[in-house]
C-alpha cells in the first residue's frame, strides 16, 4: 500500500482489530510518512497535552510512561521541557524503530489492551496521547494506568470525541473518580487535529 494511500484506504475509524492496528502503522511508519503527515495536518496533541501536564509536574526527573509513544512526539515534546527518565510502550515495532536516539531510556514492544507488564507504583506518571480513538486501546487501559502510577502521580491523556461516550470513557472515567482513584485536575476539548475538523477530550489527573 503506497504511504500517501494509508489512511485513506484503511481510515482509523474502522480498525477492529490489534493486528489491523499494527499493520496499518508498520506500513505508515514507511519513509518518516508517518510524521511527515501529522506536520501536514497540524497535529497538536502532544504539545497540548505536554503543557498541560507541565504546571502539575514541576519535578523533571521523574519517571514518565508514554503509553502509545508511536514515533516519539511526546517524548520529543517532554524532552524539550527537561524530562529525561521516559519510557515509550507502543504496539508497532517499525514505527517505534523511527524514534530518535536519546529520547527514551526504554522502549517496549507490547499491547496496552492487555495487562501492562509494570508492577504497581512503577511510574510518577503516564501520558497517553492519540491512542484512546477508534480501533485502538481501549477504556480499561485507564484502570491500568491507575495501577503502575504512584499516589500523587498525574496521567494526562486524550480521547477521541468520537468514542468517548459510546466506547465507554466517560463512563470508565466516571467510575474512577467515584471511586476515588483519580481526581480530575484539568479537562477539556482539545483542538488536536485542526486540519481535519477531528476534537479531542484532553484530560490531566491526580492518582489518589
Amino acid at each position: 500500500m503506497a504511504q500517501k494511500d494509508i489512511v485513506h484506504k484503511v481510515p482509523l475509524h474502522t480498525l477492529k482489530s490489534t493486528d489491523e492496528v499494527r499493520d496499518l502503522y508498520d506500513d505508515w511508519a514507511q519513509n518518516d510518512q508517518y510524521n511527515q503527515d501529522m506536520i501536514d495536518w497540524e497535529y497538536s496533541g502532544p504539545r497540548e497535552v505536554v503543557s498541560a501536564f507541565l504546571p502539575h509536574a514541576p519535578n523533571k526527573g521523574i519517571k514518565i510512561l508514554d503509553a502509545g509513544c508511536g514515533s516519539g512526539l511526546v517524548g520529543e515534546e517532554l524532552s524539550k521541557e527537561g524530562y529525561s527518565i521516559i519510557h515509550g510502550a507502543d504496539i508497532a515495532a517499525k514505527l517505534m524503530n523511527s524514534i530518535p536516539a536519546g529520547i527514551y531510556q526504554e522502549l517496549h514492544n507490547i499491547d496496552l489492551n492487555k495487562p501492562i507488564n509494570f508492577t504497581d507504583d512503577f511510574f510518577d506518571a503516564v501520558l497517553c496521547v492519540g491512542t484512546f480513538t477508534f480501533g485502538h486501546v481501549k477504556a480499561k487501559a485507564l484502570s491500568e494506568f491507575t495501577r503502575i502510577v504512584k499516589s500523587g502521580g498525574i496521567i494526562g491523556f486524550t480521547i477521541n470525541e468520537g468514542v468517548f461516550l459510546d466506547h465507554g470513557f466517560k463512563s470508565e472515567l466516571d467510575h474512577l473518580v467515584i471511586q476515588k482513584k483519580i481526581t480530575q485536575l484539568d479537562f477539556y476539548l482539545s483542538d488536536y487535529l485542526s486540519s481535519k475538523g477531528v476534537k479531542a477530550w484532553l484530560g490531566i489527573y491526580r492518582v489518589n
